[in-house]
């Protein structure tokens, strides 16, 4: 059985995390550059804080790897969990919210491993009719999930470090 994509699946995953990225980033980068007391606060309201934005991550990696169990859709884009409020994360803390994500990501590569593509190309039957797909798109889609709100961190980050300049 091939193991090609399903290696390169995991690598994408591994290299998002803290890869020399052709990017030029990546979330071990990212971060390195936020403050404790700086990640709760949004830069503008209409924009998230690094703390819910990390909290997001964690929250769609698990339902991922739930899915990729063979589980039914536990998370729904209207869900408090889905983003949770700063209040809410405060009491969680930055530290245990840092040890999450990084122990989301391990989740998923360590149920990963040892599996070969054929298992990418079984369908998620829990799947909604109209839109049937298989763990691959799942997969695929988390690394997506993770670029995107990659890119949006380094926005909020920006804003914050512009916000303590001019003030």
């Amino acid at each position: 059985m091939s193991t090609i994509l399903i290696k390169d699946i995991i690598q994408q995953l591994k290299d998002v995390e803290h890869a020399d990225l052709w990017i030029d980033e990546n979330f071990e980068k990212k971060l390195a550059t936020v403050t404790e007391s700086s990640v709760y606060e949004r830069p503008i309201p209409e924009m998230h804080s690094v703390a819910e934005l990390m909290s997001h991550l964690i929250e769609w990696r698990k339902e991922v790897l739930s899915r990729l169990k063979g589980n039914p859709r536990g998370l729904e884009m209207n869900e408090a969990r889905n983003w949770r409020t700063n209040d809410e994360l405060k009491t969680t803390g930055w530290k245990k919210l840092l040890e999450d994500f990084w122990d989301s990501q391990r989740h998923v590569i360590h149920f990963l491993n040892g599996k070969d593509d054929s298992f990418l190309e079984q369908p998620y039957k829990h799947a909604n009719p109209d839109f049937p797909h298989n763990l691959k798109y799942l997969l695929t889609g988390l690394i997506h999930h993770d670029f995107y709100h990659l890119g949006q961190l380094g926005i909020t980050i920006k804003f914050l470090k512009l916000k303590e300049v001019l003030m």
